[in-house]
């Protein structure tokens, strides 16, 4: 299969194609997206930007880590309406599953690790980042708020979705820095390897209709073999 992401078949498909084979994928790629974040957490050797940002915010309010996450997710809906997005049911499972797993993950995982196990936590966090992205965006439900967000606004202003993303990022960054969020070498870590990790794996998680799976090749019977 072809590693180019731009090649691959990612535009949302409705809710009844092969629902029984797509929905497990879109909830365990959300519920392993929510862990990695929880593993980055742990390892307090810095976390992507938008962890900054809840990081941030947990400083000065009493929610939890997850229910910051759900709270800016459905604030970032509201700037989908000015650039005509729709929600869909991937969107609604992206705020929840998110929010959930990674509030568990945060419970399971021990505060104050030594060096040697932050650093593994913080390894087994980008990566297991980076493949679970690919996983649920596979699965084709729609993008969640941030990444509607980034989508959206590439069609408003007409800029490539690399420029508005990291756009996004950095103001996110710088939020969540000013509201006292934790930036270190997991967040260098993070944004050079999760990238290129995902378009690696993605288009081997991408669920592809009938219509986009490229043709079998005819059997063809040796020529010493009997005909039936």
């Amino acid at each position: 299969m072809n590693s180019d992401v731009s090649r691959s078949p990612l535009g949302c498909l409705p809710f009844g194609e092969r629902p029984w084979r797509r929905l497990p994928q879109l909830v365990a790629g959300l519920a392993l997206y929510g862990f990695s974040l929880s593993l980055m957490v742990r390892a307090s050797l810095g976390v992507n930007p938008w962890s900054v940002l809840y990081e941030g915010v947990q400083r000065h309010t009493s929610l939890s880590f997850g229910t910051i996450s759900a709270v800016v997710g459905v604030l970032v809906l509201l700037l989908w309406i000015p650039l005509r997005q729709r929600p869909t049911f991937g969107t609604a499972a992206n705020i929840v599953v998110l929010a959930c797993s990674s509030d568990l993950g945060l419970a399971l995982l021990p505060r104050h690790p030594g060096l040697p196990a932050r650093a593994c936590l913080l390894v087994a966090g980008v990566l297991l980042n980076g493949c679970s992205v690919a996983v649920y965006v596979g699965a084709r439900f729609g993008p969640g708020p941030r990444d509607g967000l980034m989508t959206g606004g590439s069609a408003l202003t007409g800029r490539s979705l690399r420029a508005v993303r990291t756009a996004m990022e950095i103001a996110v960054l710088v939020a969540g820095l000013l509201l006292g969020g934790g930036v270190g070498v997991g967040t260098v870590l993070y944004a050079l390897a999760v990238g290129p990790l995902t378009q690696i794996l993605l288009p081997r998680f991408a669920y592809r209709t009938a219509a986009e799976r490229p043709p079998r090749a005819p059997e063809t019977r040796p020529a010493w073999s009997l005909p039936s």
